[in-house]
């Protein structure tokens, strides 16, 4: 329900967030685009919209940009969420739901769990000092 608001907003505001460089017959004879009737109105995704292709472009821009200046990672870890967390669980147990009911709360808890896990990372704990990383 909140991407959709989010989309629905990106809709009604496309000149708040500079789309207008992007619409025009010029853009579609330029994609190829030469029948009139597949040319209609485009929503322009912004930059902050997450999952979107400006954000993956973006994120794969800055990453590209780590790598060149401090050299390619020695390390790549994965995180996952486990429903069974204690944090979760407890949560759950008060109102009596799943975790599949309640994605928000294991979404909150995963995030913070790793922006705890990015500031040991980071203070040196466990692999040494780190001399890049991006900002969760």
């Amino acid at each position: 329900m909140i991407e959709s608001q989010r989309l629905s907003w990106v809709r009604q505001n496309q000149s708040k967030i500079r789309s207008g460089f992007l619409k025009g017959l010029e853009e579609a004879v330029g994609r190829g685009d030469l029948d009139a009737l597949s040319i209609g109105s485009r929503v322009v995704l912004p930059v902050s919209f997450t999952g979107g292709r400006r954000y993956m472009f973006n994120n794969c821009q800055d990453a590209q940009a780590l790598c060149k200046r401090y050299g390619y990672p020695d390390l790549f870890l994965t995180i996952t969420c486990n429903p069974k967390w204690i944090e979760i669980q407890r949560h759950l147990s008060n109102s009596g739901n799943y975790a599949s009911y309640r994605p928000d709360v294991c979404c909150r808890v995963f995030h913070l769990k790793l922006q705890e896990m990015m500031t040991d990372f980071r203070k040196g704990h466990y692999f040494g000092k780190v001399i890049a990383s991006k900002n969760i």
